[in-house]
């Protein structure tokens, strides 16, 4: 826990991921989020849209200290709005478990002035815990985001290296992008020992995803694969007993 320095005493988060981070970190801090910030739960602050279509006028109404936003998440429009409306606004790049550490240490101790958080560094510790742990020869994976059409996760991304690190390849990794749309037949055809299905952003469920592919299924947390906030104290276990128990022992 922790408060602000003097001259940021309320924020504006656009990302879900941060907006727990501050939270968690802050009570009391944060004013505003979007309407896809679904943690902590039972958080009361301000709604201002979406990650893709934030109200900047009511953001600005709320008259932040510092917005704080994602390359990947929010749209440079929006958030070059929201500097003409004479807001700081902190973008925020994440494609690596490492990168993800570092942002959230120039989010919360920089560019809020909270001081760094004990979760912060608890998560540093169980992830070097999790990589020493990791199988050495790694199961290659195709991990769809969406469907209808489908996409999977390509090069570059946060989650594809969280999946790196707990000895899962992914098979798309050197696509020439990093959402790519690939054709389910090319997918159920790939030389692949499991299919991870998140539960976010499309919402795979036992009932919807497994039965299209030969591979056995790893259902996962989304927010464990994906955010970059307290989560990631929790995200190695929550991980790896689903991707255990879908390639199952060896």
């Amino acid at each position: 826990m922790g408060s602000a320095r003097g001259d940021v005493g309320r924020v504006v988060s656009l990302v879900p991921s941060l907006t727990e981070a501050v939270a968690v970190t802050a009570p009391g801090l944060l004013v505003g989020a979007t309407d896809w910030c679904t943690h902590p739960h039972g958080l009361e602050v301000a709604r201002v849209g979406g990650t893709k279509n934030p109200d900047t006028a009511r953001i600005a109404a709320l008259a932040p200290d510092l917005v704080l936003a994602n390359e990947e998440e929010n749209r440079p429009a929006d958030l070059d709005a929201l500097r003409r409306a004479g807001l700081p606004v902190l973008v925020t790049e994440v494609r690596t478990l490492e990168q993800g550490f570092a942002e959230l240490d120039r989010a919360l101790v920089h560019g809020c002035g909270l001081p760094r958080p004990d979760w912060l560094d608890e998560a540093r510790a169980v992830w070097r815990e999790a990589e020493a742990a990791a199988p050495r020869g790694p199961a290659r994976a195709v991990v769809p985001i969406w469907r209808r059409p489908w996409m999977v996760l390509g090069r570059d991304t946060f989650a594809g290296d969280v999946l790196a690190r707990l000895g899962v390849v992914t098979v798309h990794a050197g696509h020439a992008e990093r959402y790519p749309r690939v054709p389910l037949a090319e997918l159920a055809e790939a030389d692949a020992d499991v299919v991870v299905l998140p539960d976010e952003p499309y919402r795979f469920t036992a009932d919807d995803g497994p039965e299209c592919f030969p591979q056995p299924a790893a259902l996962v947390s989304g927010r464990h694969l994906t955010w970059y906030g307290p989560s990631l104290t929790e995200a190695p276990a929550v991980l790896g007993a689903a991707l255990r128990e879908a390639l199952g022992p060896g």
